[in-house]
C-alpha cells in the first residue's frame, strides 16, 4: 500500500488543486494531510474516493485522510496531551488489517514524545504513526521502527534543514520511502510503501526497543 503524508501549511500553502495534482501524479492508496482546512473538503468532488477531516480544537485546520475508495471505517479523533497554546488530536484510521494514526504533534520535545506514547498505547499491534512530528532527534518509541525517509522535509526559517515528517511502524514492513517535491507548502511530502509484516519479520525486530 502506497502512503503519502503532507503538511499542507494552512491557508497560505498547498491548494486544493495542488493536492489533486499530487494524487493524479503519485496515485497513492492513502493520502494523509496535516494543516488541512475546509478548502480541501471538496477533494472527493475533484478526484472521487473517501475523505475525512478532523479540525484541531479551536483551529481552522486539522488532520485529513483521503483514499481512492470509500473509507472502510470512519476515522476517530483521539485527544492528546496538549500544551498551553494548541490542543492536539490524532486521527485514528482503522483499515482492518492495520491501523494508522495521522498526527501533527506539539513542538515541545518532551510533550511530543508523551503524545507518541499515548498514541502507541491505543493502537493495535499492526500499526503506523505518520505525519508531522515536530520532533528533533530520535523518536524513542518502544516497539516501533522508524521507516520514513531520512532526508530533511522542512527548513526552519528557510535555513536549517529538519526531518520533521516521520513514519514509525509496528508489525509492518516498509518496501521503500522517499521525499517528494515541496510545492507551495513549507513541508515536503513523504511517501512509503507499507505492508503487514510476516511473523518472522516481526520476531526479527522485537528486540529493538529504540529507534532513530
Amino acid at each position: 500500500m502506497k502512503l503519502i503524508s503532507w503538511n499542507l501549511l494552512r491557508l497560505v500553502g498547498a491548494s486544493l488543486s495542488e493536492v489533486v495534482d499530487l494524487i493524479e501524479r503519485e496515485q497513492p492508496d492513502i493520502l494523509l494531510m496535516q494543516e488541512a482546512t475546509h478548502d480541501i473538503d471538496p477533494l472527493p468532488q475533484r478526484v472521487g474516493g473517501g475523505y475525512h477531516r478532523i479540525p484541531l480544537p479551536g483551529r481552522v485546520h486539522g488532520l485529513a485522510v483521503w483514499m481512492p475508495h470509500a473509507l472502510p471505517n470512519e476515522p476517530v479523533s483521539m485527544p492528546l496531551p496538549s500544551g498551553t497554546m494548541v490542543h492536539r488530536v490524532a486521527q485514528i484510521i482503522d483499515l482492518g488489517g492495520f491501523t494508522i494514526a495521522n498526527v501533527h504533534l506539539s513542538h515541545g520535545q518532551i510533550l511530543n514524545r508523551r503524545q507518541l506514547r499515548r498514541i502507541a498505547a491505543r493502537l493495535p499491534h499492526n500499526a503506523a504513526v505518520i505525519g508531522d512530528y515536530n520532533l528533533v532527534g530520535p523518536v524513542l518509541l518502544p516497539g516501533f521502527r522508524d521507516v520514513g525517509p531520512r532526508r530533511a522535509t522542512h527548513r526552519m526559517s528557510d535555513v536549517l534543514p529538519l526531518r520533521l515528517d516521520r513514519c514509525v511502524v509496528r508489525g509492518m514492513h516498509c518496501e521503500g520511502a522517499a521525499v517528494l517535491p515541496r510545492g507551495a507548502s513549507d513541508h515536503r511530502p513523504i511517501t512509503m510503501r507499507l505492508s503487514v509484516a510476516e511473523a518472522s519479520e516481526v520476531r526479527k525486530h522485537q528486540p529493538h526497543a529504540r529507534i532513530a
